[in-house]
């Protein structure tokens, strides 16, 4: 029942590691995959030691690799392996809610590396799936949003105003489907509250990004 999460630094992996937690398995390492610089996260963008901090507050060690997205599969297999052969694992938790194909990748790649995937948050309603996270004292700021939203919603909190504010423009609860990204910077379970600030924003194929600093 130990247990590897994958990691995004953002609302839905962080919730599905609590959610793991309160079905009784046990975290033991955190698994996040950076850009082919090794500077930022590939998914949310979010730098190496703003991810650090997270993972020192959640007591826990994290596993970093970097890969582009020709490559990201062999390297992911390769990776947990490693961390099989490192640690007392037997389950992979995952974050996603409801696409299908997420679902089978995160079961192939935990199956070539001998591990059972868990989706806690699986088919669970997104919005009530936010409002659960909210209710369960996740801090979560918006990181990196599409042109839909637009820059003006970074830094913002997830909480019942933005979500009122999402469904008024048509954008998905959880941003299921790309539209924004998140970082927690606090939750019940961190033993201290992440410090950031956003240093300056920028857009990217389209995409709208927050450069985070850690504080302090």
């Amino acid at each position: 029942m130990n247990f590897l999460c994958s990691w995004s630094g953002g609302k839905d992996s962080c919730y599905a590691l609590y959610k793991a937690i309160q079905l009784g398995y046990k975290p033991r390492i955190l698994l996040n995959v950076m850009n082919e610089f090794g500077d930022r996260s590939r998914s949310h963008g979010i730098p190496k030691n703003v991810l650090e901090a997270q993972a020192e507050a959640l007591e826990l060690p994290i596993h970093f690799f970097s890969s582009t997205w020709t490559d990201y599969e062999k390297k992911y297999i390769n990776n947990l392996k490693k961390l099989v052969k490192d640690y007392p694992i037997t389950h992979s938790v995952f974050g996603d809610i409801d696409i299908e194909s997420h679902r089978a990748w995160e079961e192939k790649v935990s199956k070539a590396a001998n591990l059972k995937a868990v989706l806690p948050l699986w088919q669970g309603d997104r919005k009530q799936l936010v409002l659960d996270m909210i209710k369960a004292g996740l801090e979560a700021m918006v990181v990196s949003c599409n042109q839909v939203l637009g820059s003006e919603f970074l830094g913002r909190v997830i909480d019942k105003d933005i979500l009122a504010e999402f469904e008024s423009m048509g954008v998905d609860a959880c941003g299921e489907n790309g539209e924004f990204h998140t970082l927690v910077v606090n939750a019940p379970f961190f033993k201290n509250r992440i410090e950031v600030e956003i240093e300056e924003k920028a857009t990217s194929s389209n995409y709208n990004f927050a450069n985070l600093v850690l504080k302090g």
